[in-house]
């Protein structure tokens, strides 16, 4: 690795995301694309009406209702790969724990535009959304399977509440919309190989446009009330979790489970 896992780890901590440049390597990222573009072509199939009209991302890849048992164990261990899990212990060092895969495209709506968000707006109102960005956070792990214009972010905001501005704009209040550009944003263009590692509640959006499709892992700290968003389709059985080279993460997610918590 480049940087050592204290370094990873800092600049996480203080800017809420680092990128790791031509981090995998073509065939690695060929691989991968094979097996989630045979789930990404099922997904569409079953979901056409969605698709058309606003679906930009999906989700559950590691379940079985799209991908054979194979590929499931060959996604398994891409995700517990030593690669991603150099990663992930750098960031969370005690007892990570899977939760779920997305993918994410450019919607086929011409009308629809990128957004400004933090992820955890969706399951909290504003109240709770304040305290939630400085407890225990989802980490995504993004892998772009192609060339993309990237994802914009709000540097620092993983751990400090939105200005003025961008509470407008995320919030669209006083006539401003969630696509509108920030004067906080910093935009981190993607290649194929790339990893951008961030927080899922730091303000963010991804940027549509090229051929856009990329794999997310989130992942969370054991310490975290985040097991009812793990799905357990999405984990491995007992007889995959043989064929993993380093299952730490869905082990963690089949014990969190399997203690109620």
């Amino acid at each position: 690795m480049v940087e050592n896992s204290i370094q990873l780890k800092n600049k996480y901590e203080q800017q809420g995301y680092f990128v790791m440049r031509d981090y995998f390597s073509g065939a690695e990222i060929a691989s991968l694309r094979k097996v989630v573009l045979t789930f990404h072509e099922r997904w569409k199939q079953d979901n056409q009406q969605f698709y058309q009209e606003e679906a930009f991302n999906s989700s559950l890849i590691t379940g079985t209702q799209y991908l054979s048992s194979p590929d499931r164990v060959q996604l398994f261990n891409f995700i517990s790969s030593k690669k991603i899990m150099e990663i992930v212990d750098s960031v969370i060092p005690t007892n990570p724990v899977f939760m779920n895969t997305q993918l994410f495209f450019n919607p086929v709506n011409p009308q629809q535009k990128d957004f400004w968000h933090r992820d955890c707006q969706y399951d909290h109102d504003v109240d709770v959304q304040k305290k939630v960005i400085h407890e225990t956070q989802v980490v995504h792990l993004r892998v772009p399977l192609f060339d993309e214009l990237g994802m914009e972010l709000v540097p620092e905001t993983h751990k400090r509440w939105d200005n003025d501005e961008e509470f407008a704009v995320r919030q669209e209040l006083k006539g401003r919309t969630s696509s509108e550009n920030l004067s906080t944003g910093k935009q981190i263009k993607l290649a194929a190989g790339d990893l951008l590692v961030f927080s899922a509640d730091m303000i963010h959006r991804g940027l549509y446009g090229l051929d856009r499709l990329a794999l997310d892992i989130l992942v969370f700290d054991s310490m975290a009330d985040f097991t009812d968003f793990v799905d357990d389709d999405c984990l491995p059985n007992m007889a995959m979790l043989d064929k993993i080279n380093d299952p730490r993460l869905f082990i963690n997610a089949l014990t969190l489970k399997s203690q109620g918590m």
